[in-house]
């Protein structure tokens, strides 16, 4: 009896994790990445963004974008694969 006892509790924490991990997986909010191109490498202040995607600025911002000022919050620079 002891055995299908720990057998219940194994299975009822697998699946717990399992509803959790997918809720997890469903829940996260993907951004644009910074592009790795020759124009945005560099900067590492939201304000040098500003100079082309503020209102004025050559690409701007959509106007749904939330109003943070704070780039790298959400957008993180795209990795580069080292060439060989």
């Amino acid at each position: 009896m002891v055995k299908s006892v720990m057998k219940n509790n194994i299975i009822f924490v697998i699946f717990i994790l399992a509803v959790v991990g997918f809720l997890y997986s469903i829940s996260g909010r993907k951004y644009p990445q910074i592009p790795a191109s020759e124009s945005h490498q560099g900067i590492t202040e939201a304000t040098a963004c500003m100079k082309c995607h503020g209102p004025d600025g050559l690409m701007p911002r959509k106007p749904a974008h939330p109003p943070k000022d704070d780039c790298f919050k959400c957008h993180k620079k795209k990795r580069v694969k080292p060439s060989k």
